[in-house]
């Protein structure tokens, strides 16, 4: 699947810059949820366990709402190497199935342009 090396592409992130504060844990609104806390999580990734890091709930109890990355003082941000980790697993089980020139099909005065964006970031490559 996917390696250390892809994850810390797509995301941008440098995981060696966390001291392992634990404040991006602290500020998470849906740390109960989750198995792996994003301190940890940035860890892992920096120890090139992505398989383990595919498996986790994590992925999908991340709220994307980037308080972790606002707290965090070295600015490591682990909600995008949450997101790259998603990315990796969803983007196999669906492919390439939406094209820019399908978005007029979809779109409507009810759907925010942020959902449109964000799901051609998330099912195209």
């Amino acid at each position: 699947m996917a390696d250390t090396t892809e994850i810390l592409r797509m995301s941008g992130v440098d995981p060696r810059k966390c001291m392992r504060c634990g404040k991006c844990t602290a500020t998470c609104p849906s740390y109960n949820e989750m198995d792996i806390p994003p301190h940890r999580f940035v860890y892992l990734v920096e120890q090139g366990r992505v398989e383990t890091l595919l498996s986790c709930r994590t992925i999908w109890k991340c709220l994307s709402c980037f308080a972790c990355v606002e707290r965090c003082p070295r600015g490591v941000e682990p909600a995008k190497l949450i997101e790259a980790l998603r990315l990796t697993k969803l983007r196999p089980q669906g492919g390439d199935h939406l094209q820019p020139a399908q978005l007029a099909d979809i779109e409507d005065d009810d759907l925010p342009q942020q959902a449109l964006v964000s799901a051609l970031r998330k099912f195209s490559k």
